[in-house]
């Protein structure tokens, strides 16, 4: 929320510059136009016209017309298959580019590796798409770190407030829903896990939404992986 929405608001239109000719942005431009044209009912929604002829002020005027469209569905949060397509491609070069790096605090990766050493399998779960998450851990302030990921799963699975997500899960990895420890730091997404029979940590991280008293009493609760004692796989 706070590097790579606001990288994508402030440099979409240095990026269309730079790639307007390149196949790739013209596919994503096309899915933002017809998204725009279903948006056309919408209050504030910003059509984008078709290229009506050559030279850089054609250009120029429908690169606008995505830029604002582009601002306007990010000012309401949308997530439309075309504005995320657009993003990951924006984030996969800011990360090529060490423009933008994934944030792993220090405890995270010696734990993962110690967890690994005894057996267990390590899954993200992530509201973000698998392509997003890779580039997270490809580019992070560790180095690449993707090794240390046994699978990746994404909303495709199913949305992560609810429970059925998390048997999908499991029956993708072939391991019973009791034998799976989630980590979260929303509520919901906990007691979707647990409707589940999966066991659950929440965990409370600097800039995490803050819990209730309720929560806090209910969940197990943890600030760093270094706190986590997990069985031995056998």
């Amino acid at each position: 929320q706070e590097t790579l929405f606001p990288y994508v608001r402030d440099n979409v239109e240095q990026y269309l510059r730079a790639h307007w000719q390149e196949e790739e942005c013209q596919r994503d431009v096309g899915l933002l136009r017809k998204q725009a044209q279903e948006d056309s009912g919408l209050d504030g929604a910003v059509p984008i016209p078709l290229e009506s002829g050559s030279g850089d002020a054609e250009q120029e005027r429908v690169i606008q017309a995505v830029v604002g469209n582009v601002r306007w569905q990010m000012s309401l949060d949308r997530k439309t298959t075309a504005l995320k397509q657009l993003q990951g491609h924006m984030w996969r070069a800011a990360y090529a580019t060490g423009l933008v790096k994934g944030e792993v605090f220090e405890d995270v990766v010696p734990a993962i590796r110690k967890w690994r050493e005894a057996g267990m399998k390590v899954y993200i779960y992530s509201s973000g798409s698998v392509e997003a998450q890779k580039l997270l851990f490809g580019y992070s302030t560790e180095g690449d770190i993707l090794e240390l990921f046994d699978g990746h799963f994404d909303t495709k699975i199913g949305p992560k407030v609810e429970s059925e997500s998390y048997r999908r899960i499991a029956a993708s990895i072939g391991c019973a829903t009791n034998n799976i420890l989630f980590l979260t730091d929303v509520p919901r997404e906990a007691n979707a896990a647990e409707e589940a029979d999966t066991h659950v940590a929440v965990v409370v991280r600097p800039g995490n939404a803050g819990l209730t008293d309720d929560e806090k009493s209910y969940y197990s609760l943890i600030s760093s992986f270094t706190e986590l004692f997990l069985p031995s796989s056998t």
